[in-house]
């Protein structure tokens, strides 16, 4: 069911130019379904006018004992499929897939492309039974997705429609996968192995984890109901890949070709801080974006590309979140250093005349957005890429797409709380509206 609207009018201003206003409105009306209890870290896809998930938690924020961190009771043992225009929900438990695919398919944090009718799962963390350990799975799954809804659908048998190729050096978790032309890209992310621990892998229950450092470019060969992996190939610097849990976003350079932007994650080398700086991926290779240092909206969080083919500009919507820096409500910037919960929705705005971080006078109503996904309503309105054309919309709001799940914080700073309703994964579903406003 649908409740009260909730209007975000996108009157913003810049954190280095105030009064500057964007050339669009964004509202959010939330939407309940009864079938879905909320999700977050989790992966999708979509087929036709469904939405189907994969992995991710049913708690909210992991909590900090290690003997409570990433507890399997709140795995995502199914499989969920769901149409938010019909507001229907399918759920399929995974009690009859083999232990292996099983085991990764409840998993969070994997990396994921949907590359047609296939969808590309990555490691992803999570408790393994035949391992008797919290592991990062060393494996891809592949997904044929007609065949997935279809088993959906009639209540049969899921197994076909998936396969699992074995690979040490798929295991990742926190990173992003991408694809440029016919090559993948799985970029930063971490291997980690043990039970979280926030004070580190010497004090109690220890852990191993390593970062990537990397850019793992690859192809794959779909034949006989099997992928291979081939012309691998990985890209290391120690200084710009080693993050996670950051926002991939798919842009366009000043040449309007289509290339991969890395905002923000975490940690730095030196400190337990996130990055402000951004990447740009191309074919040819990698570059730092100068003179840029992202203020707003540092870990992963649902957010929405916006597309301007004729003047190539481009913007990208961060809602809510976790980050560095927030604006109170005076509009000043604070930095808090426990990197909390947020509000904040902001806006990244590329021209060919530079590029530029502005803040909604609105916020998120609650601490919502960090570990959601934006999902596109209707394809027909994005780029081959995933963003949104800015001739599909107009002077009235159209609905995009959707913000889904995510983790529902009580409150800004909740790790070192032991109160289990500090926070949750989300129930809601915010329906996106996008309207021109003229600047």
């Amino acid at each position: 069911m649908k409740r009260s609207l909730f209007t975000l009018t996108c009157s913003i201003f810049s954190l280095l130019s105030f009064g500057q206003s964007a050339p669009f409105s964004v509202k959010l009306e939330p939407i309940i379904l009864k079938e879905f209890s909320g999700l977050q870290s989790y992966a999708w896809a979509r087929a036709g006018d469904n939405i189907i998930l994969f992995g991710g938690r049913k708690e909210g924020l992991h909590k900090r004992q290690p003997f409570a961190s990433f507890n399997k009771t709140f795995n995502n043992s199914e499989i969920i499929m769901i149409n938010p225009g019909t507001q229907q929900t399918i759920r399929k438990g995974l009690g009859s897939v083999p232990a292996p695919i099983a085991e990764q398919l409840q998993s969070s944090n994997m990396e994921f492309f949907q590359d047609g009718d296939y969808l590309i799962l990555i490691g992803g963390y999570g408790y393994s039974e035949t391992k008797n350990d919290h592991i990062t799975f060393p494996s891809m799954l592949v997904i044929r997705l007609s065949a997935m809804v279809k088993a959906l659908q009639s209540g049969s048998s899921i197994d076909e429609s998936i396969i699992q190729i074995p690979d040490e050096r798929m295991a990742i978790t926190g990173g992003n996968l991408g694809k440029l032309d016919d090559a993948f890209y799985l970029i930063g992310g971490q291997r980690f192995t043990g039970r979280y621990n926030p004070h580190g892998p010497d004090h109690g229950p220890g852990y191993s984890q390593q970062y990537s450092n990397e850019i793992r470019k690859f192809q794959l060969n779909f034949k006989n109901g099997t992928a291979a992996i081939y012309n691998y190939e990985a890209i290391s610097d120690t200084s710009l890949f080693h993050r996670r849990d950051y926002n991939l976003v798919n842009q366009y350079d000043d040449n309007g070709n289509e290339i991969l932007s890395v905002y923000s994650g975490v940690f730095q080398s030196t400190a337990d801080l996130p990055f402000t700086t951004l990447v740009d991926i191309s074919p040819s290779g990698y570059k730092l974006v100068p003179e840029f240092n992202q203020q707003l909206n540092h870990y992963h969080s649902a957010h929405l590309p916006l597309y301007d083919s004729i003047n190539r500009n481009q913007f990208v919507i961060f809602f809510g979140g976790i980050a560095w820096n927030y604006l109170d409500n005076n509009g000043k910037l604070n930095k808090d250093d426990n990197v909390p919960f947020v509000k904040t929705i902001s806006v990244v705005e590329r021209t060919r005349a530079g590029i530029k971080e502005y803040s909604l006078t609105e916020k998120m109503p609650g601490y919502f957005g960090a570990s959601a996904s934006f999902i596109a309503r209707d394809p027909l309105m994005f780029t081959k890429n995933g963003n949104l054309k800015w001739d599909s919309i107009g002077d009235k709001p159209s609905l995009v797409g959707y913000i889904i799940g995510g983790i529902d914080s009580r409150a800004p700073n909740i790790l070192f709380s032991n109160d289990p309703l500090e926070s949750r994964a989300s129930p809601v579903i915010w329906e996106v509206f996008i309207s021109r406003t003229g600047r």
